[in-house]
Parts: structure tokens; sequence; C-alpha cells
């Protein structure tokens, strides 16, 4: 996946939720000056943690997830850059599920303070982050009607329609690659990693997705679409 300019990400997000001035522009690149890099399957918060910071990617694939009593992982969301991890969740005071890296991370913390202040002085980037807020629960909803209605090989097509779309709103224009595990998606899709094996086999086989370097391509975007049923007025993404 093509890399961006960490400082541009958070804006990039939020302006397809609300129209940002210079002063906003500025803010935003002032939050994200702070970033710590982590590798691949380690925790940004943890489930049980205080929620001192509220947590934004800057690069790479991290998730919200939850371990089930047997060891099992379910992966109730997938993060990608410029996306805030639970905003809101500090005023629950305590974390009820874990946020871990996918692929290595670039994160920024960004305290409560701070968040406030947003909010609070900064009109137009408090309008934006409920419009991320409301679409981070429009996305739940989805994938609630994939994992209850939808065969796995359509399931698995949606999911990457969603994503597709997800990293074109923040300025990716090149080839899309995807580096998650079977594993990974078999956390996700809430199916078994040979059952996950056996969906991308298929549909590698059909035409509909490739492999290269071990991460998965969209030859055609639009044929995927049409096969996934996919309708991605749930995005809420500018037109």
């Amino acid at each position: 996946m093509t890399a961006f300019p960490m400082q541009n990400m958070v804006t990039r997000k939020l302006e397809n939720g609300a129209r940002l001035d210079q002063r906003d522009r500025e803010r935003l690149a002032e939050l994200v000056r702070g970033w710590r890099a982590l590798p691949p399957r380690s925790d940004i918060i943890s489930h049980g943690d205080d929620p001192e910071f509220v947590h934004v990617i800057l690069e790479g694939i991290a998730c919200r997830y939850k371990i089930l009593p047997d060891g099992r992982r379910s992966i109730m969301a997938l993060l990608i850059p410029g996306d805030f991890c639970d905003m809101h969740v500090a005023i629950l005071g305590r974390m009820d599920h874990g946020i871990g890296t996918l692929t290595p991370c670039r994160v920024v913390d960004i305290p409560r303070s701070e968040i406030e202040e947003l909010l609070t002085d900064y009109p137009n980037i408090a309008r934006a982050m409920w419009w991320a807020t409301l679409v981070d629960e429009a996305v739940l909803r989805e994938w609630l009607v994939n994992m209850g209605k939808r065969r796995a090989d359509r399931q698995m097509a949606h999911l990457l329609c969603e994503l597709y779309l997800r990293y074109a709103s923040i300025g990716w224009n090149g080839d899309f690659s995807l580096p998650m595990t079977q594993e990974q998606l078999s956390d996700t899709l809430g199916i078994t990693a040979v059952h996950a094996q056996r969906v991308v086999a298929g549909l590698r086989q059909d035409g509909l997705i490739g492999i290269e370097e071990r991460q998965i391509t969209i030859p055609d975007i639009a044929r995927l679409m049409e096969f996934a049923e996919f309708d991605p007025d749930y995005l809420h993404l500018p037109s």
C-alpha cells in the first residue's frame, strides 16, 4: 500500500466530514507530530486500561478486538491511516476491548484535554469528529449484516470494497494491496482460517482478486463491487 505524508492523514480523513479552514489544518498538524512506531501484534491500548489518550493511526493497519474465553480473537473494526481509535471512550473510564496493530504502525497519542479543546474551540473539527464517530457506527452495522446474512465469499469481497473506498477517501490513488494475513481476515469475518483460505482461493480463481507478494490486490473494483452487492452509502463519503 502506498505511503502517505503522515501529517495529512487526520486532515484528509476529517475533511470528508466537514470543511476545515487553515486554522483547523494547522492545529491538526500540531497534534500528529509526536508519533510512535509499533510493530505488528502490539497493543496500542489493552482491555481494562484507563483510556488516558485518544489514539490515531497515521500509518499501517490496526484493529479493535476482543479475546474470547477460549483464546480466539474477534476483530470488530479495522483502523487505517487517519482513523481515531474510540474517540469518546474516555467518557466510559475503562476500555472494554483492546486495540492492536496488524501491521507495522505509526500512532499518535492525543491527551483527553486536547480532544476536549478541539471539541470546544474548533467547531469545524468537532463536527468532523462527530461525523467520524457516526460513520464508525454505520460501518459496525454493516459488518453485523455481513456476518449475519452474506455468504463468506461475498462477505470478504464486501470488506475489500469497503477498504478500497476508505483508502481512496484519504488520498490513495495507486494500486490497492492489502497486507493482511488469512488469519487476520478470518478473525475479522468470523470464520475459520481454513475457510478464509478457501474463500481467498475461490475469489482468486474467479479473477475477482489477485495475490502479489502475499498481499491481496483488486484487478477490477467495479466487478468486485457487483459481486459483493456493495452499496457504499453507509460510508457517507462526499460524492
